[in-house]
């Protein structure tokens, strides 16, 4: 499956409707930025039961101001609406795959509870 652009008007649909979403945040000047996005477009291909999103911190300035994204690139993750990572700099394809392993074992009703029980905690 192709990378999806992110934007103000689609942002909330693509977190709520996807069961695993992979943003990554990125400008066309960043050398880093377009050293990832190759090992991200290929994880994508690799992954068709994954949302992978594209999103230009330029063009997207408030989108990137929501997640507070000072440093690109900046890859942020979500499993059934949540926000399960969130970390910059280019990851290497075997770390992204890695990453993904990890996302796609991750028990979201373990996840749930222990927020539960951060909430309750404040």
């Amino acid at each position: 499956m192709a990378t999806r652009e992110v934007n103000s008007q689609n942002l909330e649909s693509l977190i709520n409707d996807s069961n695993m979403l992979f943003i990554d945040f990125w400008a066309q000047w960043c050398g880093p930025c377009r050293m990832f996005g190759p090992t991200f477009e290929a994880a994508s291909e690799k992954n068709t039961d994954i949302v992978f999103a594209k999103c230009d911190t330029e063009a997207q300035q408030e989108v990137a101001a929501q997640f507070g994204i000072r440093s690109i690139p900046t890859l942020a993750v979500f499993k059934e609406g949540v926000m399960i990572f969130q970390q910059p700099g280019a990851l290497p394809p075997a770390a992204l795959d890695e990453l993904i392993e990890k996302v796609k074992e991750l028990d979201m009703d373990e996840v749930r509870k222990e927020m539960e029980k951060q909430s309750a905690a404040k």
